[in-house]
């Protein structure tokens, strides 16, 4: 028994294969945030962990909004796929922010607005969300 144990740990490799090209991996505690600007609200921080949101192409960012912001109804030229990671996100359509009539989005939830819907967000809460689309992605203030 020994002997079979001591041949099969020769047998296994002794590190790991590297990732092939193409792989991302990002690790959480090491995202760059950096400040946004309007229309976006004030406070807002930006994490990209693959691609460019102002050019062509798929892009996944990481949003940190803090709590009690709120975003006025805008559109975005390209659909929107949205997981809440942290916190708390409140999401409406129309051109009226109000809280009636909201849908509540918690840690774990996803949404997808379509291109050009006319919605708004109010989070009560410091939120963390993650999109990924296609670029390049925009926030239209509506009105």
């Amino acid at each position: 028994m020994k002997l079979t144990l001591a041949l099969l740990l020769l047998t296994l490799p002794l590190a790991a294969a590297e990732p092939p090209a193409g792989t991302i991996q990002v690790n959480a505690a090491k995202l760059d945030w950096k400040a946004t600007k309007a229309p976006l609200p004030a406070g807002t921080e930006l994490a990209v962990l693959e691609g460019d949101p102002k050019q062509p192409g798929m892009f996944t960012i990481r949003l940190r909004i803090p709590a009690g912001a709120k975003l006025p109804p805008h559109t975005h030229p390209v659909v929107e796929r949205v997981t809440v990671l942290s916190g708390e996100v409140h999401v409406g359509f129309g051109d009226s922010p109000s809280m009636l009539g909201t849908h509540r989005f918690r840690a774990g939830d996803f949404y997808i607005n379509p291109p050009g819907a006319h919605h708004f967000v109010f989070f009560p809460k410091t939120t963390i969300i993650q999109i990924t689309t296609e670029g390049p992605w925009t926030v239209t203030p509506v009105g």
